[in-house]
């Protein structure tokens, strides 16, 4: 409970624990994407068996994307993603997705808060760099980050939108750039994602 409140979601007057307003934008996001997981499982899984690479899910969740699905490949090494992970929006082909999906106004917002630390040389850290690969994103269909988060590490998302054409989530697969190229997530993964999540989208 004291962690809990060192982090925002509970106050503590010296008695009594109270939860914060961010413990309600929190339970939102669960009560919003809970069926989300169990829809996505077969679609990542699919999506795993044909491209050869592991597959997930991830939802914005304040300011972040977080995974909530994941299939497993079968490498040796594999980029770190796990169920319960969080990766920087500005950073990452799923957070350029889900920007993607945000009303211009809340879009703004974020741009005009400008916190956008690089995690590798090629990571979009000020707003106009960000604004073009999120405009991008919403235009093609899909993102694509070639060592935007970590060095060595390709990846692409599509969005997953929901019978009103809300994107509730991102669909992601990452990989070692000594197995993948950029042409092959453009040309052999997208097309491949894309049916999945415009299926899972419809399952909602």
């Amino acid at each position: 409970l004291m962690t809990l409140a060192e982090v925002g979601y509970l106050t503590f007057d010296g008695k009594f624990f109270t939860p914060t307003p961010r413990v309600l934008r929190l339970g939102a996001t669960y009560g919003q994407t809970a069926a989300l997981p169990q829809l996505a499982q077969p679609h990542l899984a699919a999506v795993r068996d044909d491209v050869q690479e592991s597959a997930s899910l991830a939802v914005l969740s304040e300011g972040e994307s977080l995974f909530i699905a994941r299939s497993e490949g079968t490498r040796i090494i594999d980029t770190g993603v796990r169920v319960g992970a969080r990766v920087p929006l500005h950073a990452s082909a799923t957070g350029h997705v889900l920007l993607a999906g945000l009303p211009s106004s809340e879009f703004e917002a974020y741009l005009a808060n400008g916190d956008f630390p690089a995690r590798t040389p090629k990571t979009p850290t000020n707003a106009a760099s960000l604004r073009e690969r999120v405009s991008r994103a919403a235009h093609d269909g899909f993102a694509i980050g070639v060592e935007e988060l970590e060095l060595g590490l390709v990846a692409i998302a599509v969005p997953v939108s929901d019978p009103t054409g809300r994107i509730v989530a991102a669909m992601s697969v990452s990989a070692s750039t000594a197995r993948v190229t950029p042409e092959d997530l453009l040309d052999r993964f997208a097309p491949v994602m894309q049916r999945h999540a415009d299926t899972l989208g419809r399952q909602l």
